[in-house]
């Protein structure tokens, strides 16, 4: 009898767990295709870095306050392609100046950005290990190029800001494994949040190769 209702516990489980990443990479996908759309927009409109960092500081504003409210709710849906459209609308400028010198750039950061995610969250779904002991690592790196990179601001140090954005790819690469390692092992269990915290690595991800690809490019 016991045997019977741990095979059902734990086949509840699976269920539960493969429901949970099929939503949130449902989810992902549409939201990048929002995000791009928007970014085309921005392009398109030439805007601004004030409205770029306008659009930033009101996403992660929701990140903040609205997200954990609404995380569990049918209004969290909303909310996730109001962030990831006002981040995506915030970096027309940035792929503004890139595609200036010819649309290479861009197209080899994405295509860069995708091999990345894919690799890493395909390797955390196959393998199915518990990425769980990076967290602290993850957290302190990130306080760290957050700290280079508020301290670049009044150095404005070229080869520092290189430096930088490429830890920053290695470090949201991090983050790729140890989300979705977090949904493979129940750490996470919320497909908004889910989406989130992949799509923020992922926009990361693309911004740093921009740079390290442009200026390899010049």
């Amino acid at each position: 009898m016991a045997t019977n209702f741990a095979a059902t516990r734990s086949e509840t489980s699976i269920l539960s767990t493969n429901k949970l990443i099929r939503n949130t990479y449902s989810l992902l996908s549409m939201t990048l295709v929002f995000s791009a759309m928007m970014a085309t927009l921005s392009v398109f409109m030439q805007v601004g870095h004030g409205v770029s960092l306008g659009c930033t500081l009101v996403a992660f504003g929701l990140l903040w306050f609205v997200v954990p409210k609404t995380a569990n709710s049918g209004a969290g849906i909303g909310v996730v392609f109001l962030f990831t459209g006002l981040l995506g609308f915030g970096l027309g400028p940035t792929i503004g100046h890139y595609l200036a010198g010819g649309p290479e750039i861009v197209m080899t950061a994405l295509g860069g950005t995708g091999v990345i995610f894919l690799g890493l969250s395909g390797y955390a779904l196959t393998t199915r290990k518990d990425f769980s002991f990076m967290g602290g690592f993850l957290f302190v790196g990130l306080l760290v190029v957050l700290g280079a990179a508020l301290g670049n601001i009044f150095f404005a140090i070229p080869a520092l800001s290189l430096a930088i954005s490429a830890a920053v790819v290695m470090l949201f690469s991090g983050f790729i494994l140890y989300d979705t390692g977090r949904m493979v092992n129940g750490g996470e269990t919320n497909y908004i949040r889910a989406t989130i915290s992949l799509y923020i690595s992922i926009l990361n991800i693309f911004t740093s190769l921009l740079h390290l690809i442009g200026f390899a490019d010049d």
